[in-house]
């Protein structure tokens, strides 16, 4: 009986080890590919570009911002560059995928986001909406790859 008990304490534990390490690991991604999706909708509207061209920005930039954001940490721990990409490659890919389809649908769905100013209310209440939605989106894909140990936080 002591024995169950001790496990379930251990289960429990390790839940919620694994719940706080993807919520920390979803908010890592959420900062590097909501800076990069951010900006790259700032200069696509800036510069005047169509919808399409200003979401492809701002889907490519996400991606770079998520890379080098997970890449930092790594290279300060001593990673060599090339290992550092691959385990960034191989541990943040599906997280920002995820991520950044979720957010690119949510603004093309939102009345009103694509053809906002970005002194617009519209546009920043559909940003906003847009990044909440990709994390929720990508929050149980952390979880399982935390789960599996391909997924941490450096």
């Amino acid at each position: 009986m002591h024995d169950h008990h001790h496990t379930h304490s251990n289960h429990s534990s390790d839940h919620a080890s694994q719940l706080s390490l993807a919520h920390s690991a979803t908010w890592h991604c959420l900062m590097g590919c909501g800076l990069g999706e951010v900006l790259g909708v700032i200069v696509g509207t800036a510069l005047g570009l169509s919808n399409i061209s200003t979401l492809v920005l701002a889907v490519v930039l996400g991606f770079i911002f998520g890379f080098v954001f997970g890449m930092r940490p790594l290279l300060r721990a001593g990673f060599d560059f090339s290992r550092a990409i691959r385990q960034v490659f191989i541990a943040e890919s599906l997280s920002i995928v995820v991520m950044e389809a979720t957010e690119v649908l949510v603004q093309v769905s939102t009345p009103g986001v694509m053809g906002a100013s970005l002194v617009s209310w519209i546009f920043w209440a559909g940003m906003s909406l847009a990044l909440t939605a990709g994390y929720i989106a990508a929050f149980p894909v952390n979880y399982v790859l935390v789960g599996k140990g391909i997924r941490h936080v450096h």
